[in-house]
């Protein structure tokens, strides 16, 4: 292979710890070369997004490995299965002359759950074309040519965003690094994560056990959405996540409300009272020591200033009047611990609704930590807040005799489904990711601390010791999880030129 002549080009900047990104492929090359690509990329979307991923489906997730395996394959990539205690990541791997570094890439292929009756199409797994009018979107049929597809238009498929896009857009990438016979600067290794919407279970067990095979100077992240204002984003750190289910208990079964309301006590209102007392009115963690460890320097809260949120227009999107009280900004208040109900559930409601006092109450929390606290640590405070506010703890459903001495009963469950990860904004994929999209877009990407969702990076950061960025390449209005998640044909389009040139550049010493 070769370097296209021409594209080694003047150094373009020096860009700190002692590393300079050279510009090898010039950004009208680029954009060349990914729309050279368009009419295959739309039919290898379209294949993809026709193989199930649904993650609680293994006998589909190990078919979707079959499908991926080859073309990977088909692109230079040797590859192989990586077994864990669920289904299997696949792993590639490429190397190129005269490469010293290398890049570990990862990639999600796995999809939320479908709701089938919830989605405007036959099939989420059959993707469609649909245009808007009058704010509706309607079906229509796909042209003949990926020329004859309006920007604005839509891909309507589970998975069109997250994360089959992005890996679509990586593997379209490859396609047309080939096509121009480009040696890389770095070698490549590639990690495809298929259970990432369960919460990587078996993620960390893999890595550790494969250190050697993922071994790597740095890791880059194609997934996730980028910025509220859909611009050019390159993100450094995303929040880990702890699970802990609570269970209050009343009568064994159900009462009547009218003959033995003011007698049963409501395990509801038990519930109520033990969540209320985590929390202030405007927002705050009341469990003592949940903060403890975030410091907001003054140089990070310049970072975190320069992000362009318009939190007014956040506030009034959400039908929301206030924020909570945190921090002072949306940036700041995502660099500490959350503690959220994510789900509450008391007996009946809507029309199955009856008068019966309940015999048990259910709260689902989510606990996202950042890189300064421990989550098993959060998780004992919140296990010692609730002891300071009366209630006797179990690990499941009380016994008689528990139910006969302790009248506040709570069972408590937790999950670590990973920790949190945070890079510096000078690390080699920063500089390698802000160089390629300084490239494309002639000035800095929206430069993101930590973003406040969680992606299981943190088993790859720690076990691996290597620093990481996300690349994010889809819109952000885009329905992820939800029904009618969808990709505009535009960003699709534009992640494939993003890629292309975070691959080409050249950061070194």
């Amino acid at each position: 292979m070769r370097i296209l002549s021409g594209f080694m080009a003047a150094i373009i900047a020096t860009m700190g710890n002692g590393w300079v990104a050279h510009e090898p492929v010039s950004t009208n090359e680029i954009r060349a070369m990914a729309s050279a690509q368009h009419d295959s990329a739309i039919s290898l979307f379209r294949s993809f997004l026709s193989q199930p991923n649904d993650a609680t489906y293994p006998e589909d997730i190990k078919r979707l490995v079959e499908w991926m395996e080859p073309q990977f394959e088909a692109r230079g990539f040797a590859t192989q299965s990586i077994e864990t205690a669920g289904s299997p990541a696949l792993f590639a791997e490429r190397r190129f002359p005269g490469a010293t570094k290398t890049a570990l890439v990862y990639l999600q292929a796995d999809g939320q759950p479908v709701d089938r009756a919830s989605w405007d199409q036959p099939d989420p797994f059959g993707p469609v074309l649909k245009k808007e009018t009058d704010g509706v979107w309607e079906i229509i049929d796909w042209p003949q040519s990926a020329d004859d597809l309006n920007l604005d238009w839509r891909v309507f498929a589970r998975s069109a965003s997250d994360s089959k896009g992005p890996m679509t857009q990586f593997m379209v990438a490859m396609d047309a690094i080939n096509a121009a016979e480009i040696d890389l600067h770095f070698n490549l290794k590639v990690i495809v994560d298929t259970e990432e919407e369960l919460g990587s279970p078996n993620l960390a067990a893999a890595v550790k056990a494969n250190q050697d095979l993922l071994a790597a100077d740095f890791l880059l992240i194609f997934d996730g959405p980028p910025h509220a204002s859909n611009k050019p984003t390159v993100t450094f750190g995303a929040r880990g996540i702890t699970t802990v289910t609570l269970t209050t208990y009343g009568p064994i079964v159900p009462q009547h409300s009218g003959h033995y309301g003011n007698f049963a006590p409501n395990p509801a209102f038990h519930l109520t009272r033990l969540l209320t007392s985590m929390k202030t009115a405007d927002g705050r963690v009341k469990i003592k020591g949940f903060y403890d460890g975030v410091k907001i320097s003054r140089e990070v809260q310049q970072k975190l200033a320069a992000v362009p949120d318009n939190e007014v227009a956040i506030l009034k999107g959400m039908g929301l009047a206030v924020a909570d009280k945190v921090a002072p900004t949306l940036q700041e208040a995502l660099q500490y611990p959350s503690l959220n109900i994510r789900g509450l559930a008391a007996a009946w409601v809507g029309r199955e609704v009856r008068t019966i006092i309940p015999a048990t109450a259910i709260a689902e929390i989510d606990i996202r930590t950042v890189k300064e606290t421990d989550p098993e640590r959060l998780v004992r405070l919140l296990r010692d807040h609730i002891e300071t506010q009366g209630f006797y703890i179990t690990d499941g459903a009380p016994s008689d005799d528990e139910r006969a001495a302790y009248p506040l009963i709570v069972s408590m469950s937790s999950e670590v489904s990973y920790g949190a990860f945070r890079s510096d904004f000078e690390s080699l994929p920063g500089l390698v990711a802000r160089a390629g999209m300084k490239r494309l877009y002639d000035h800095e990407p929206i430069l993101i601390r930590s973003f406040g969702g969680s992606i299981p990076i943190a088993p790859f950061v720690e076990t691996l010791d290597i620093p990481a960025a996300i690349i994010s390449t889809v819109n952000i209005d885009n329905n992820q999880h939800s029904p009618n998640e969808n990709i505009r044909v535009g960003n699709f389009f534009e992640g494939i030129a993003v890629i292309l040139a975070v691959l080409t550049s050249n950061v070194e010493r």
